[in-house]
C-alpha cells in the first residue's frame, strides 16, 4: 500500500514538473485572431463596431446571458466610448473602452475583465475593402503571466475564445449583410 502511494506521488510530482516546464516555454504575450469576409462596405461594418450599443446585434457574449446588465458611458461612439457589463458565469464582469478609432479601417479597444478572473487585454478590429467584400480581422492579445501560461498549458485559449470570435464574426456578417 505504501509503495503504491509513493508511486502515485512520484507520478503526480512528475506531471506537475512537466506542466510547469511546458508553461515556462510559453510566450509572454498570448494572441487570439480570427478573420472573415463580409459582403458589406467597411462603413457598414465599422458602424456596428464603433458604437457599443450595436454590439447586441452581433457579439456572441450578448447572447450567452439574456439578463446581461450593461452600462454605457463616455462618448456615444468612437474614442472614449465605454461599455461595462456584469453577467452570468459565462460572460463575467468587465469593461471595454474604445482607445483608437480610424473610420472604416481600424478600431482599438482596451478590454479589462474583472471576473471570473482579472485580465487586461487589447482588441483590434481591422477592416480591408476587397471589391464587394470587406475582410475583417478580430485580434485580441494580452500579457501571459506565469499563472496564465499554466492555464494555457492545460486548456487551449485560442480554441476556446476563437470559437466565440468565429461565432461573433458570423453574427456580424449576418447583421452587416441584411
Amino acid at each position: 500500500m505504501l509503495n503504491a502511494l509513493l508511486i502515485i506521488l512520484v507520478v503526480l510530482a512528475i506531471v506537475v514538473v512537466a506542466i510547469l516546464a511546458i508553461a515556462s516555454t510559453k510566450p509572454d504575450v498570448f494572441r487570439v485572431r480570427r478573420t472573415a469576409r463580409i459582403k458589406a462596405s467597411p462603413q457598414r461594418i465599422f458602424a456596428l463596431l464603433n458604437d457599443f450599443h450595436h454590439w447586441q446585434e452581433w457579439s456572441p457574449w450578448e447572447r450567452m446571458d439574456p439578463a446581461l446588465n450593461r452600462r454605457y458611458s463616455g462618448a456615444s461612439s468612437g474614442v472614449g466610448a465605454v461599455y461595462d457589463w456584469q453577467g452570468n458565469k459565462k460572460v463575467g464582469q468587465g469593461r471595454m473602452e474604445i482607445t483608437d478609432s480610424v473610420p472604416y479601417s481600424r478600431l482599438g479597444i482596451k478590454l479589462d475583465f474583472i471576473s471570473p478572473f482579472e485580465a487586461h487585454n487589447t482588441v483590434d478590429f481591422t477592416l480591408v475593402p476587397m471589391g464587394e467584400e470587406t475582410e475583417i480581422v478580430w485580434d485580441m492579445q494580452g500579457p501571459n503571466t506565469f499563472v496564465t501560461k499554466i492555464m494555457h498549458t492545460l486548456m487551449n485559449m485560442d480554441r476556446m475564445v476563437g470559437k466565440d470570435f468565429e461565432s461573433g464574426l458570423a453574427n456580424l456578417k449576418t447583421a452587416a449583410e441584411k
